[in-house]
């Protein structure tokens, strides 16, 4: 499909679990157009140099701001001259999340999930040591609206927003040939992480969901993800991530009529991770709490710094 779409795929490895990203690249209106870059390391660079050889890049896109997507775009676009497009909420956190007072505030918000000092520092270390894999940071030209169309490869796609694994996530869709590159909004055989951090969207797991039905609708053909292969009927996988959630979501809630912070309900869904993982962990867990505290369904409250939450 990638071939009639004259759309050629570039994958970079990653040394985490999930060890890979599917970037994209095909000619725009003006030029060769990149889709995500990967993170911002010898890795990257070695694949990327070969193409921008090769091709005139005038426009990366990056769907949203996590280091594997947005990572090596400022210095592709030094490389490159290109413009580069990404939401303008993404925009706004990609250049601010790794900087010293946010990563501050992430300390403090693990001693509220009730984290041990030692593990509260050990994952607040692991969020700061991507620091050198997304600077430079790009200079954003252009602000990606829903429903813009552009031009990629043999199509034009529609953006849609489809926030709920970051706040300014974008998922591209071809009505003509019923295509979506569903970037990390649906995976073939991971739920994609949708985490809360005590900023942005106050409710991500709805958002998620939200979003989840808004491609329901389209009843999609043909998924290309950042992550995984290329897979057919989105709907079948979209009522299985549906499904997948409303599981974790009853499972919390059952074992939450004694009062639980954030580390104990993670501890229930997730049990032991290592570091890198647990950070993904914390931040889903969260994402499940406030959903159903947001939904009525638990009440929350703040002792001795910790916060607890409680089935009503």
């Amino acid at each position: 499909m990638l071939n009639e779409l004259k759309v050629t795929q570039v994958t970079i490895p990653m040394p985490f679990r999930l060890d890979h990203v599917h970037c994209f690249l095909a000619e725009g209106k003006k030029g060769w157009t990149i889709i995500d870059t990967g993170l911002n390391n010898e890795t990257t660079r070695d694949i990327w140099n070969p193409i921008i050889e090769k091709y005139d890049i005038k426009d990366i896109i990056i769907t949203h701001y996590h280091p594997d997507h947005f990572g090596y775009s400022g210095t592709l676009q030094q490389l490159t001259g290109a413009d580069v497009w990404m939401t303008q909420v993404d925009e706004h956190t990609g250049t601010t999340y790794w900087e010293s007072d946010s990563l501050k505030q992430l300390k403090e918000n693990y001693d509220a999930c009730g984290m041990d000092e030692d593990l509260a520092v050990a994952l607040s270390s692991d969020e700061s040591s991507f620091m050198p894999k997304v600077k430079p940071y790009p200079t954003v030209n252009h602000h990606l609206d829903e429903g813009m169309m552009l031009r990629f490869g043999k199509c034009e796609y529609e953006v849609i927003f489809t926030p709920g694994h970051s706040d300014g996530l974008i998922s591209l869709y071809n009505k003509e040939n019923s295509v979506l590159f569903s970037t990390d909004h649906i995976l073939p055989r991971i739920s994609p992480n949708i985490s809360y951090w005590f900023k942005g969207f106050s409710n991500p797991l709805e958002e998620f969901f939200t979003s989840l039905k808004k491609i329901q609708k389209l009843d999609v053909e043909y998924v290309i993800p950042s992550h995984g292969k290329p897979f057919r009927n989105a709907n079948e996988r979209i009522s299985e991530l549906l499904d997948h959630h409303q599981d974790r979501l009853h499972l919390i809630h059952e074992n939450m009529k004694e009062p639980i912070t954030v580390k104990s309900a993670c501890m229930i869904l997730f049990g032991n991770l290592p570091i890198h993982e647990s950070r993904f962990a914390v931040g889903e867990t969260l994402a499940h709490l406030e959903y159903l505290f947001l939904n009525d369904q638990c009440r929350k409250f703040k002792r001795d710094g910790i916060w607890y939450y409680q089935s009503i």
